[in-house]
């Protein structure tokens, strides 16, 4: 390994699911150790997702164009999470959003190859797979409806309360159009949250 920190993943994977060190150890070493400079692509649009990655430091965001061409952020991820367009990535499908790196990022990678075998060999890597692909779901459901039930006032005071690191290290800008509101919207929102 040529990265110290292997077991920053392993811990993870244990987190996930509870499984005995060595094991989660020999799923770890299967990662290979990447660093992404800031503003780097991660994920292409329209390119097929061949990896999997974990995000072991730094911010990645998913952006695609709504009808006007404008930039949207769709999800902010930081470190200790799986990054992917899980969809994509399991039917080996050209990726359907870009994910640029906001900060400069350490992360694991794992091929699409690897993957299968993993889950066609261990019991403990398929359900593994199951609850990463559950909780993803339950982020993106809840995100969902978030947007639709919660003002953006309430959805700033969710994303401060859960993920404070995240306005120090990712531009405003791109919050507020994760949050789905104007950079003026969002100064405003932030200034009465302060007051109160």
């Amino acid at each position: 390994m040529d990265h110290m920190n292997i077991q920053h993943l392993q811990q993870y994977i244990m987190t996930i699911l509870p499984m005995s060190p060595d094991k989660a150890k020999f799923f770890a070493e299967q990662f290979e150790y990447i660093e992404l400079d800031k503003d780097a692509l991660l994920i292409q649009e329209n390119k097929k997702c061949k990896y999997t990655f974990y995000l072991e430091e730094g911010y990645i965001r998913s952006l695609t164009a709504d009808s006007m061409g404008n930039e949207v952020t769709t999800n902010i991820f930081s470190s200790d999470c799986f990054v992917n367009d899980f969809l994509a990535f399991f039917k080996q499908a050209p990726a359907n959003e870009n994910y640029q790196a906001l900060t400069n990022c350490k992360i694991w990678r794992m091929d699409f190859e690897t993957v299968q075998n993993n889950f066609h060999s261990h019991l403990e890597f398929r359900e593994f797979g199951r609850l990463m692909l559950v909780t993803n779901y339950a982020i993106l459901h809840e995100r969902m409806l978030g947007m639709i039930k919660n003002t953006a006032e309430q959805r700033y005071s969710k994303l401060l309360e859960k993920h404070p690191a995240i306005f120090q290290n990712v531009p405003l800008k791109i919050i507020a159009s994760y949050l789905g509101v104007t950079d003026t919207s969002l100064s405003r929102i932030r200034k009465e949250v302060a007051q109160k």
